[in-house]
This record gives C-alpha cells, structure tokens and sequence, in this order.
C-alpha cells in the first residue's frame, strides 16, 4: 500500500517536471514574424495561424520599454520603444538628444536610417534621463494591465507554483552555465528557500532571484538572480531587486540582504545599493552563509521606510524639483553660453593659465571671486587675499608630500604601476594615481586649489591599492600603514600651519 502512494507521487512530479521542461523548450523554439491578412483568404485563418499571429503580436508588444538607436544628423541619438500599433504595424519610439531634450517627431520621420535594437546597458552618466523616466512608465502600464507580474513562490507542492520553480530552474542554469544544474535544483526546490518571479502574461518566467530568509538573524541570503538579456536592458532586474526589498522587509522582518557574488555579477550588486563592506553584525550572519572561493560577500541594509517599489519614479520626481528650483534660482535666464577652450596636459594639468571668471555665463549664473576655491579648510588670517591662502596651501602639501616619501612604506606609490609587474591593472583600476603624479600636479601650482582635491587623490591612491591587492599582499599592508601615517600628520600639519576647519 504505501509503495503504491510512493510510485503515485513519484509519477506526479515526473509528470510536473515534464510539463515544465516541455513549456520552457517550446518558449525557446524560434517564432518567424508573419503577418496573416484576412483579406488574402477566402476562408477564416486556421487555428495554428491565428497562433502564430498572435505569437508575433505578443512579441511586439513586448518590445515596449526596450532601447533603440539611430543616426541622426551624425550623431547617435538613444530612443525609446513605448507600445506597438497593430493598425499601422509600426513601433512607437520616442527619441531623446544630448541635451536630454526630446527630438519632434516631424524631424525624424524625415531621416533615412532605421532604429537598431541596443543590446548593451548603458553606465549611470550616460543615462537618457528623459527616456528613463519613461521606461518606468511603461513597465507601470504593463504591470497595471497584467502583462507583467512579480510573484513569490515556494516549495509549497502546488502543480502551478511547481511548474514555475522548473521553469526558473532552468532559466538559472540557463543564465548561470558555470553552476552545476544539481546545486541549482536542491536550493530552488529547497523548502527553505523563497523564490521572486518576473512573469509574462502569467506564464512565462523571464527572470528570479532564489533567497534564503534567516528570520531569526534578521537578514535574507540571496543564493542566485537571472533575468533574461531582453528583460534586463528594460530595467527588470532593479524592479525585480526592489520588489525583494520591499517584500523582505515588510512580510518577514528582513533589515539585510546578504550575497556571495562573483566578478560578473558585481557591477550590478553595486547598482543595486549593495556594498563590499558588510555593515550586518557578524555574529549575526557567520556560520549561516558560505563565502565561496571567487566570490566577492556583499549586503545591503534595507531602509525601514524607503517605498522601493517606486524609487526610480520618485527619484526621477526629486530631480524634476531640483532642476526647477535651480532654474529658479538662477539668473541667467536658461541662456546657453559658448563653450572655453579647455585642454589638460600630463597629469590633467590645464595647457595655460585660465582664470574662473572669464568663463562665459558665470558671473550671470551668480558666481562671485569669493566662491573661487572654496574649502573647509582656510588659514586663520581671515584678510590673506586668494593668492596668499593659495601659497600656503601649496606650501603645505609640499611638506605633506616630503614625509610620505621618507616613509619606509612610499616604495609601492612613488611611480606608476607596470602593467608587465601587475597584470590587468588598468582593467580594474580605471583612474590610477601616484606620488610622482601628485607631485607633478602640486609643482603646477594650478592643480590644487583647495586642500580637498590633495586629499580626495591621495585617498584614491590608498584605495586603488587594496582594491587591486589582496589582503595578504606586501602593497595592501604597506597602504594601510602610509594612510594612516599620512592622517596623523595632516592633522597635525592643519594645527602647525594654523589652518582652521569649517
């Protein structure tokens, strides 16, 4: 008897997992656009070509939100599809410029070249504001008309809910190759483990992130996250990433999310408002979580009130107010102003002199000669004019400059890193810095003109340095101990040189 309810459950879940394997194999077959016109039949369509249009018709409309390019005027300007006409079988594009102004319709309908898919994401400063803001819209609709859904499933043995965490199954190993398929399947359908679902029209999955409550400790270990390439560049995955937050902290008391990422993955991680320093107790989280070799731990603490469900569109709103209240305050009237003839030299240094108040529009903007160089930092004789204040800056980083290099510590920092001695440097470090550059930058005497532009460079050398190095290495440990000699002696050289500190 009992073997016999063992083989019926046995064949239940083969016949959930078949199901499952089946529908994501049909997703993936190639769907060919066609488009069937009732006028080039006698007959009504058949049922398999109704299908099919409505396939191709479903593939369209899902292009909402995605980005696309094209040249205009010789330059590539970013535009945005909003939704799909069925009676004209066109896209719906709205196109920004680099001013982030939206281009009139008028003008484009009379350019040659076609939009072009893009398929990359673009970095924070490169943004289209204006398209941004848009997006977000557009997955507001869907979500609102059910095109789009966020879900949160478990192992709770629901024919359903089964079929989904199959199919996400097989989206990470889709998404995630170099996990092994049987790790996947144990924390998916782990009954410890939670999963949150992007869903398309209620059946396909298109993206998932599978955590870990630790209700007890107060923190969620997220164990894998995919979203599909096409869904990903719509902005998906921080939606997907905002849902969790606001779920987790809400429905089951969750004030950190933990992670153990590797390389590829990080970047995103960290515009998620995840970061490299754990700010969770670590009693709270150690022996609970496994840090893997390769893979970088990193935590997220989650605001107590933040609305994270709707952050992007009250960011958005927040810099709408700010830029109106800038205008307001503004005198120049929204006037453009040519631009100066501005070249660096070695070290970033400027080519010739140039001085702050020939820059045009500056002074119409507000500007005044006692904002120029303005710092915390200021020498106690309050009537030094700015040349005055300036020598004794220079002259103290000078000083500054001198000790650090008699320290036993300066070798690693007193020339350029050597790509041949540490590979891939350059990859990693993308704004390199030494002491032979800061020195060259303080002898311009055109470079520094606060205190805070010395220490901002001396702290990225500190930083580029245990970044690249591990924390074993000779150049990690020699970092740690040049910063803290360089502290203590900039604090007491503002003390002997009578600066004051605002």
């Amino acid at each position: 008897m009992n073997a016999g309810v063992g083989e019926t459950k046995k064949q239940k879940k083969d016949e959930i997992y078949r199901k499952g394997r089946q529908k994501a194999s049909n997703r993936t077959r190639s769907i060919y656009s066609c488009v069937v016109s009732s006028s080039a039949h006698e007959s009504s369509p058949s049922p398999d070509e109704v299908s099919i249009v409505e396939k191709v018709k479903r593939e369209n409309e899902d292009m909402a939100g995605r980005y696309v390019f094209k040249m205009f005027c010789g330059e590539r300007i970013i535009g945005l599809v909003t939704g799909y006409d069925n009676e004209t079988s066109k896209f719906k594009i709205v196109y920004e410029d680099h001013n982030n102004d939206l281009i009139d319709k008028e003008i484009l309908l009379r350019t040659l070249a076609p939009p072009t898919l893009v398929d990359w994401m673009f970095d924070s400063h490169r943004m289209p504001r204006l398209l941004c803001i848009l997006q977000q819209k557009v997955l507001d609709d869907e979500e609102q008309e059910g095109r789009l859904g966020f879900v949160f499933i478990e192992n709770d043995g629901v024919d359903e809910h089964m079929i989904w965490l199959i199919e996400l199954k097989n989206l990470f190993s889709r998404q995630l190759p170099h996990v092994p398929k049987e790790y996947i399947v144990r924390r998916v359908l782990d009954l410890n483990h939670k999963s949150i679902m992007v869903i398309r029209r209620n059946q396909d999955v298109v993206g998932g992130i599978t955590y870990r409550p630790f209700l007890s400790q107060g923190f969620a270990e997220i164990a894998f996250c995919a979203v599909m390439a096409n869904e990903l560049i719509k902005g998906c995955g921080t939606r997907l990433m905002n849902h969790l937050k606001e779920h987790a902290r809400d429905m089951e008391g969750v004030t950190h999310l933990l992670t153990c990422a590797d390389s590829n993955v990080v970047d995103y991680f960290l515009k998620q408002g995840f970061t490299k320093e754990i700010t969770l107790e670590k009693d709270r989280w150690q022996g609970y979580i496994k840090v893997y070799d390769g893979g970088i731990l990193m935590g997220c603490e989650l605001h107590p009130k933040l609305p994270y469900s709707y952050t992007t569109t009250m960011t958005s709103h927040q810099r709408q107010a700010i830029i109106e209240r800038i205008r307001e305050a503004s005198n120049s009237e929204n006037i453009v102003y040519p631009g100066i003839d501005f070249q660096k030299g070695e070290a970033g240094i400027p080519s010739w002199p140039m001085k702050v108040e020939d820059i045009p529009g500056l002074k119409e903007a507000g500007w005044t000669p006692d904002q120029y160089g303005h710092s915390r930092f200021k020498t106690a004789n309050d009537s030094a004019d700015t040349a005055s204040n300036q020598e004794s800056i220079t002259a103290f980083m000078r000083s500054l400059l001198k000790q650090i290099y008699d320290h036993p510590d300066a070798w690693p920092f007193k020339e350029p890193v050597d790509s041949d001695n540490a590979p891939g440097y350059y990859d990693v470090i993308k704004d390199p810095m030494d002491l032979k550059m800061i020195t060259t930058r303080v002898e311009s005497e055109q470079y520094y003109i606060t205190l805070e532009m010395f220490l901002a460079d001396m702290k990225r050398m500190f930083a580029n340095a245990r970044t690249y190095n591990l924390p074993h290495t000779v150049y990690y440990k020699c970092a740690n101990r040049l910063e803290s000699f360089f502290s203590g002696i900039f604090q007491s050289g503002l003390q002997d040189n009578k600066f004051q500190q605002n």
